[in-house]
Protein backbone atom coordinates (compact mmCIF):
# COMPACT_ATOMS: atom_id res chain seq x y z
CA UNK A 1 0.00 0.00 0.00
CA UNK A 2 1.54 3.65 -0.82
CA UNK A 3 2.07 5.90 2.05
CA UNK A 4 1.74 9.61 2.08
CA UNK A 5 3.57 11.61 5.08
CA UNK A 6 2.11 13.99 5.32
CA UNK A 7 4.00 17.34 7.80
CA UNK A 8 1.45 19.41 8.86
CA UNK A 9 -2.39 19.10 9.19
CA UNK A 10 -4.52 19.22 5.82
CA UNK A 11 -6.40 21.93 5.65
CA UNK A 12 -10.43 21.41 5.93
CA UNK A 13 -11.78 24.60 4.16
CA UNK A 14 -10.40 23.91 0.80
CA UNK A 15 -10.68 19.66 1.20
CA UNK A 16 -14.83 20.86 1.34
CA UNK A 17 -14.71 23.06 -1.76
CA UNK A 18 -12.70 20.16 -3.48
CA UNK A 19 -15.31 17.88 -2.19
CA UNK A 20 -18.08 20.06 -3.31
CA UNK A 21 -16.69 20.76 -6.88
CA UNK A 22 -16.06 18.02 -7.62
CA UNK A 23 -19.35 16.06 -6.24
CA UNK A 24 -20.75 15.80 -10.13
CA UNK A 25 -17.93 13.76 -10.95
CA UNK A 26 -18.40 11.23 -8.48
CA UNK A 27 -20.98 9.25 -9.55
CA UNK A 28 -19.42 5.96 -10.06
CA UNK A 29 -21.24 2.57 -10.84
CA UNK A 30 -20.86 0.96 -7.51
CA UNK A 31 -20.10 -2.13 -9.19
CA UNK A 32 -17.33 -0.56 -10.73
CA UNK A 33 -16.16 1.66 -7.64
CA UNK A 34 -12.74 1.23 -6.11
CA UNK A 35 -11.41 2.44 -3.01
CA UNK A 36 -7.89 4.31 -3.01
CA UNK A 37 -5.47 2.28 -2.32
CA UNK A 38 -3.32 5.12 0.02
CA UNK A 39 -2.16 5.19 3.11
CA UNK A 40 -2.07 8.59 4.83
CA UNK A 41 0.37 9.00 7.59
CA UNK A 42 1.25 12.26 9.85
CA UNK A 43 3.87 11.96 12.89
CA UNK A 44 4.84 14.20 16.07
CA UNK A 45 0.90 15.15 17.01
CA UNK A 46 0.78 17.09 19.89
CA UNK A 47 -2.24 17.84 21.65
CA UNK A 48 -3.54 21.70 22.22
CA UNK A 49 -4.89 21.65 25.89
CA UNK A 50 -7.27 24.75 24.76
CA UNK A 51 -8.56 22.57 22.21
CA UNK A 52 -9.11 19.74 24.36
CA UNK A 53 -10.79 21.43 27.31
CA UNK A 54 -13.16 22.64 25.22
CA UNK A 55 -14.07 19.49 23.27
CA UNK A 56 -14.21 17.94 26.86
CA UNK A 57 -16.64 20.99 27.90
CA UNK A 58 -18.70 20.38 24.45
CA UNK A 59 -18.93 16.21 24.67
CA UNK A 60 -19.35 16.44 29.04
CA UNK A 61 -15.89 15.03 30.15
CA UNK A 62 -14.10 16.16 32.62
CA UNK A 63 -11.26 18.17 32.32
CA UNK A 64 -8.15 15.52 32.42
CA UNK A 65 -4.43 14.43 31.59
CA UNK A 66 -6.04 11.41 29.80
CA UNK A 67 -7.13 11.71 26.56
CA UNK A 68 -11.25 10.67 26.18
CA UNK A 69 -11.40 7.62 24.12
CA UNK A 70 -13.07 9.66 21.24
CA UNK A 71 -10.61 12.44 21.08
CA UNK A 72 -7.76 10.95 18.62
CA UNK A 73 -11.02 10.39 16.36
CA UNK A 74 -10.81 14.42 16.01
CA UNK A 75 -6.79 14.48 15.05
CA UNK A 76 -7.11 12.39 12.74
CA UNK A 77 -10.93 13.43 10.88
CA UNK A 78 -8.43 16.00 8.82
CA UNK A 79 -6.59 12.79 7.51
CA UNK A 80 -9.84 10.92 6.62
CA UNK A 81 -11.57 13.99 4.65
CA UNK A 82 -8.22 13.70 2.80
CA UNK A 83 -8.81 10.43 1.52
CA UNK A 84 -12.47 10.84 0.70
CA UNK A 85 -11.58 13.54 -1.45
CA UNK A 86 -8.80 12.36 -3.00
CA UNK A 87 -9.42 11.96 -6.98
CA UNK A 88 -9.60 8.35 -7.01
CA UNK A 89 -12.12 8.42 -4.38
CA UNK A 90 -15.63 7.37 -6.29
CA UNK A 91 -18.50 9.05 -3.99
CA UNK A 92 -19.35 12.95 -2.84
CA UNK A 93 -18.09 13.40 0.46
CA UNK A 94 -21.39 15.13 0.96
CA UNK A 95 -24.46 12.52 1.47
CA UNK A 96 -22.12 9.92 3.26
CA UNK A 97 -23.67 8.79 6.28
CA UNK A 98 -21.60 7.30 9.43
CA UNK A 99 -23.91 4.45 10.35
CA UNK A 100 -21.30 2.21 12.95
CA UNK A 101 -18.44 3.18 14.99
CA UNK A 102 -15.52 0.60 16.49
CA UNK A 103 -13.01 1.90 18.79
CA UNK A 104 -10.63 -0.16 20.48
CA UNK A 105 -8.04 1.27 23.60
CA UNK A 106 -5.05 -0.89 24.46
CA UNK A 107 -3.74 1.64 27.08
CA UNK A 108 -4.70 5.75 27.97
CA UNK A 109 -3.22 8.72 25.71
CA UNK A 110 -1.80 11.38 27.59
CA UNK A 111 -1.82 15.21 26.64
CA UNK A 112 1.66 14.82 26.90
CA UNK A 113 2.06 12.08 24.58
CA UNK A 114 3.35 12.39 20.77
CA UNK A 115 1.19 10.93 18.41
CA UNK A 116 1.21 9.06 15.22
CA UNK A 117 -1.65 8.19 13.24
CA UNK A 118 -2.40 6.57 10.12
CA UNK A 119 -5.55 6.44 8.22
CA UNK A 120 -6.16 4.18 5.53
CA UNK A 121 -9.68 3.05 3.80
CA UNK A 122 -10.93 -0.40 3.55
CA UNK A 123 -13.67 -3.00 2.96
CA UNK A 124 -15.84 -1.76 0.06
CA UNK A 125 -19.25 -3.76 0.06
CA UNK A 126 -22.39 -4.11 -0.88
CA UNK A 127 -25.60 -2.79 1.64
CA UNK A 128 -29.36 -3.45 1.18
CA UNK A 129 -29.38 0.63 1.12
CA UNK A 130 -26.21 1.27 -1.22
CA UNK A 131 -22.25 0.71 -0.14
CA UNK A 132 -20.28 0.39 2.66
CA UNK A 133 -16.91 1.34 3.42
CA UNK A 134 -14.59 1.73 6.53
CA UNK A 135 -11.88 4.57 7.76
CA UNK A 136 -9.43 2.88 9.57
CA UNK A 137 -7.32 4.43 11.63
CA UNK A 138 -4.24 3.44 13.81
CA UNK A 139 -2.79 5.74 16.39
CA UNK A 140 0.68 5.24 17.35
CA UNK A 141 2.85 6.16 20.46
CA UNK A 142 6.69 5.63 20.83
CA UNK A 143 6.01 3.01 17.45
CA UNK A 144 3.27 1.13 19.79
CA UNK A 145 -0.25 0.73 18.37
CA UNK A 146 -1.90 1.90 21.69
CA UNK A 147 -5.75 2.99 19.77
CA UNK A 148 -7.55 1.60 16.82
CA UNK A 149 -11.07 2.67 15.01
CA UNK A 150 -12.61 1.57 11.74
CA UNK A 151 -15.43 4.19 11.11
CA UNK A 152 -18.15 2.58 9.02
CA UNK A 153 -20.33 5.18 6.40
CA UNK A 154 -22.52 3.84 3.65
CA UNK A 155 -23.31 5.60 0.08
CA UNK A 156 -26.73 5.39 -0.29
CA UNK A 157 -28.04 4.22 -3.50
CA UNK A 158 -28.95 0.93 -5.30
CA UNK A 159 -28.14 -2.05 -2.72
CA UNK A 160 -28.28 -5.35 -2.86
CA UNK A 161 -31.30 -6.91 -0.72
CA UNK A 162 -29.56 -10.08 -0.37
CA UNK A 163 -26.22 -8.24 1.41
CA UNK A 164 -25.63 -8.05 4.99
CA UNK A 165 -27.00 -4.95 6.39
CA UNK A 166 -25.52 -3.11 9.55
CA UNK A 167 -26.04 -5.44 12.14
CA UNK A 168 -27.80 -4.21 14.96
CA UNK A 169 -26.24 -4.01 18.66
CA UNK A 170 -28.73 -5.25 21.23
CA UNK A 171 -29.94 -2.61 23.99
CA UNK A 172 -30.32 -2.56 27.08
CA UNK A 173 -33.39 -4.03 28.01
CA UNK A 174 -34.58 -1.42 30.50
CA UNK A 175 -36.03 1.69 29.87
CA UNK A 176 -35.97 3.28 32.74
CA UNK A 177 -32.99 6.31 31.90
CA UNK A 178 -29.51 6.68 33.32
CA UNK A 179 -29.46 10.15 33.11
CA UNK A 180 -31.43 12.54 31.03
CA UNK A 181 -29.70 15.24 28.95
CA UNK A 182 -31.35 18.64 27.24
CA UNK A 183 -28.97 19.66 23.60
CA UNK A 184 -29.73 23.72 22.62
CA UNK A 185 -30.21 24.21 19.58
CA UNK A 186 -26.70 25.18 18.71
CA UNK A 187 -24.70 22.23 19.93
CA UNK A 188 -24.03 21.11 15.89
CA UNK A 189 -22.50 23.74 15.40
CA UNK A 190 -20.33 24.23 18.90
CA UNK A 191 -19.13 20.50 17.78
CA UNK A 192 -18.28 21.57 14.34
CA UNK A 193 -15.99 24.03 15.06
CA UNK A 194 -14.49 21.93 17.80
CA UNK A 195 -14.23 18.92 15.15
CA UNK A 196 -13.87 20.56 11.93
CA UNK A 197 -16.75 17.98 10.55
CA UNK A 198 -19.04 20.59 8.71
CA UNK A 199 -21.97 18.80 7.27
CA UNK A 200 -24.56 21.38 6.47
CA UNK A 201 -27.09 19.10 8.14
CA UNK A 202 -25.34 19.44 11.63
CA UNK A 203 -24.68 23.46 10.91
CA UNK A 204 -28.69 24.90 11.09
CA UNK A 205 -32.51 23.96 9.56
CA UNK A 206 -31.98 26.22 6.79
CA UNK A 207 -28.64 23.94 5.66
CA UNK A 208 -30.33 20.46 7.09
CA UNK A 209 -33.67 21.02 5.10
CA UNK A 210 -31.78 20.83 1.68
CA UNK A 211 -30.87 17.24 2.40
CA UNK A 212 -34.26 15.97 3.94
CA UNK A 213 -34.19 16.88 7.68
CA UNK A 214 -36.79 19.18 9.21
CA UNK A 215 -33.99 20.60 11.43
CA UNK A 216 -29.97 20.42 12.07
CA UNK A 217 -28.88 17.09 13.85
CA UNK A 218 -26.30 16.23 15.85
CA UNK A 219 -23.32 14.59 15.08
CA UNK A 220 -22.82 10.89 15.35
CA UNK A 221 -19.49 10.96 16.95
CA UNK A 222 -20.81 13.77 19.72
CA UNK A 223 -23.44 11.55 20.58
CA UNK A 224 -20.79 8.50 21.08
CA UNK A 225 -18.58 10.97 23.10
CA UNK A 226 -21.27 12.11 25.19
CA UNK A 227 -22.51 8.78 26.08
CA UNK A 228 -18.87 7.42 26.82
CA UNK A 229 -18.04 10.49 28.81
CA UNK A 230 -21.60 9.30 31.34
CA UNK A 231 -18.97 6.36 32.04
CA UNK A 232 -16.85 8.68 33.79
CA UNK A 233 -14.05 7.00 36.02
CA UNK A 234 -15.54 3.63 35.27
CA UNK A 235 -13.55 3.02 31.98
CA UNK A 236 -11.74 -0.14 31.80
CA UNK A 237 -8.07 0.97 30.72
CA UNK A 238 -7.94 -1.84 27.93
CA UNK A 239 -11.61 -1.91 26.18
CA UNK A 240 -13.78 -1.86 22.77
CA UNK A 241 -16.94 0.56 22.02
CA UNK A 242 -19.15 -0.57 19.62
CA UNK A 243 -21.48 1.45 18.48
CA UNK A 244 -24.39 2.14 16.09
CA UNK A 245 -26.11 5.13 14.86
CA UNK A 246 -29.81 4.61 14.01
CA UNK A 247 -32.34 7.47 14.51
CA UNK A 248 -30.84 11.40 13.92
CA UNK A 249 -31.26 13.15 16.53
CA UNK A 250 -32.78 16.34 15.59
CA UNK A 251 -31.89 19.60 17.56
CA UNK A 252 -33.27 20.92 19.92
CA UNK A 253 -34.18 18.13 21.91
CA UNK A 254 -34.31 15.86 24.83
CA UNK A 255 -32.49 12.75 25.29
CA UNK A 256 -32.36 9.92 27.73
CA UNK A 257 -29.36 7.31 28.38
CA UNK A 258 -29.65 4.36 29.53
CA UNK A 259 -26.77 1.82 30.68
CA UNK A 260 -26.72 -1.69 31.86
CA UNK A 261 -24.10 -4.69 32.09
CA UNK A 262 -24.70 -7.21 29.06
CA UNK A 263 -25.02 -10.77 29.30
CA UNK A 264 -20.56 -11.68 28.79
CA UNK A 265 -18.92 -10.68 32.16
CA UNK A 266 -17.04 -7.95 31.11
CA UNK A 267 -19.61 -6.00 28.97
CA UNK A 268 -21.79 -3.24 29.23
CA UNK A 269 -25.07 -2.24 26.96
CA UNK A 270 -25.72 1.70 26.46
CA UNK A 271 -28.10 3.86 24.73
CA UNK A 272 -29.37 6.83 23.31
CA UNK A 273 -33.35 7.40 23.14
CA UNK A 274 -35.69 9.97 22.55
CA UNK A 275 -38.37 10.15 24.81
CA UNK A 276 -40.59 8.01 23.36
CA UNK A 277 -38.17 5.05 23.35
CA UNK A 278 -36.84 5.06 19.68
CA UNK A 279 -32.82 4.50 19.79
CA UNK A 280 -30.80 7.36 18.13
CA UNK A 281 -27.64 5.08 19.01
CA UNK A 282 -26.89 1.81 20.37
CA UNK A 283 -23.46 0.94 22.04
CA UNK A 284 -21.15 -1.50 23.86
CA UNK A 285 -18.53 -1.06 26.05
CA UNK A 286 -15.97 -4.58 26.43
CA UNK A 287 -13.25 -4.78 28.75
CA UNK A 288 -10.02 -6.37 26.77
Amino acid sequence: MPTTELDRLPGLGPLYLRAAATTPLRRTDPSRARLPDTEYVRSEITVDRQHLAEYNRICGFDNRDELPLTYPHITAFPLAVTLMTDPGFPFPLVGLVHVANSITRHEPLSVTDSLTQRVRLSGLRAHPKGTQFDVVTETLVDERTVWTETSTYLRRGTGDPQAPGTSELAEPETTEPTARWKLPRDLGRRYATVSGDRNPIHLSAVTAKAFGFPRAIAHGMWSAARCLAAFAGRLPRSCTVDVEFAKPVLLPSRVEFTEEAGEQPGRRLFALRSSSGKAHLRGSLRTL
